[in-house]
């Protein structure tokens, strides 16, 4: 962040900013290309594919190690999609998002260490429900 240009209007510097961006635009082509009639295992291989032909670097199904106490636990957590190296996405396809839903996304970053978690719900017939939570 660039604190003594005064034209720069820091409230626009949002962490990870142009990777969520990208991220969101690739769930929109797929929400567009398949709406809401399918699992979430059809949303997980379409996004894939999406980051694919944008050139979007992601790993699928990432397991990730969870600390506690500053120390590795055995188990892990398994995202649905890191982008960038960076970014947890977490995708879903239900109704209406719950504060469950809400939980894995602030708490998963912070249990991995990362900053940013996006949540997407391809569950809403009309529009692509998705929240960007930083920790």
């Amino acid at each position: 962040m660039d604190t003594n240009n005064p034209d720069r209007d820091v409230r626009n510097d949002l962490l990870l900013k142009d990777e969520v961006y990208a991220v969101v635009g690739a769930s929109m082509e797929v929400h567009n290309q398949l709406a809401s009639s399918y699992s979430e295992n059809i949303y997980q291989e379409s996004m894939e594919i999406e980051l694919e032909l944008r050139g979007i670097p992601f790993e699928a199904q990432k397991p990730l190690p969870v600390f506690y106490k500053g120390r590795r636990l055995k188990s892990h957590y398994v995202a649905d999609l890191l982008c960038f190296g960076t970014l947890l996405v977490e995708l879903k396809v239900i109704p209406v998002l719950g504060k469950r839903e809400e939980s894995q996304v602030l708490y998963y970053p912070r249990a991995t260490g990362l900053r940013v978690g996006l949540l997407i719900n391809y569950g809403d017939p009309v529009r692509l429900d998705w929240h960007r939570y930083v920790r």
